[in-house]
């Protein structure tokens, strides 16, 4: 099996070695293509404005000049020898829940992998306090990953479908078990805007996020991370509302 391993923390991320070992689990061929640097929250973002530059670092390891959609869009055109098999996104160090998956590089790398047609998932490592890594951050990562990957390499999937994985921040022998969810949602608005001056006197801005008071839905990603289990959920791409259709085609008729 051919495994494509990308993230959006970059190229040097430690997750991405997490990534690595479980990825050697179910096989030996596998192909490294990353962002050079940290693209946390980039979304899906494609650079058009500039060039891309590769970077080879190793036979099978390269990164990329830009972001986690172009690295997965280099590896599959100019990087992997063949078409991969599969591809897996992180471990990214915190976690992906609820809405905030549209704002992840990590999940969007594994879109653009589900748009390619390739099978992807997308994990995330929950740390105690966001944004903070220590020692044991992806424990319950390494010690998981195999077991939540396994079911989900012969689970017929839609077209453009990809699966969404969070670990707990947990240490490994509490984590409770693996939960197929729903994606939740945030109780919200997103984070304050701090304003500071550089040392020139200019005014800069600088977005920050606050501690979040869930109410947790039951069944879905935020409350069995809550709940000390690991989320697996399955997201699809398309972003139409259904139900809403055919109100406002009777609106638009005639």
């Amino acid at each position: 099996m051919k495994i494509l391993l990308t993230n959006d923390d970059g190229v040097h991320a430690p997750g991405l070695e997490v990534l690595e070992a479980i990825a050697r689990e179910f096989s030996d061929d596998i192909w490294i293509c990353a962002p050079d640097e940290e693209q946390s929250g980039m979304g899906h973002a494609l650079t058009l404005t500039r060039p891309i530059r590769l970077r080879r670092h190793s036979e099978r390891r390269f990164s990329v000049t830009g972001t986690p959609t172009d690295a997965v869009t280099m590896g599959l055109r100019k990087v992997v020898d063949a078409r991969p098999d599969l591809i897996l996104s992180g471990v990214n160090r915190g976690a992906n829940l609820g809405d905030d998956v549209t704002y992840s590089g990590t999940v969007s790398a594994a879109i653009e992998g589900a748009l390619a047609g390739v099978r992807s998932i997308a994990l995330s490592q929950v740390t105690a306090r966001e944004g903070e890594a220590g020692a044991d951050t992806f424990e319950a990562a390494r010690a998981w990953g195999a077991k939540v990957i396994a079911p989900l390499l012969h689970t017929p999937l839609p077209a453009r479908t990809l699966v969404n994985v969070n670990f707990p921040a947990l240490p490994a022998k509490a984590v409770r078990g693996i939960r197929a969810v729903r994606q939740g949602f945030h109780d919200y608005a997103r984070g304050t805007v701090v304003e500071g001056r550089d040392p020139r006197g200019f005014k800069y801005y600088w977005f920050g996020l606050e501690a979040i008071e869930h109410t947790l839905d039951h069944g879905t990603d935020l409350e069995a991370i809550s709940d000390g289990f690991i989320s697996v959920t399955p997201l699809q791409l398309d972003l139409t509302h259904h139900s809403s259709l055919a109100d406002l085609a009777e609106r638009y008729a005639g």
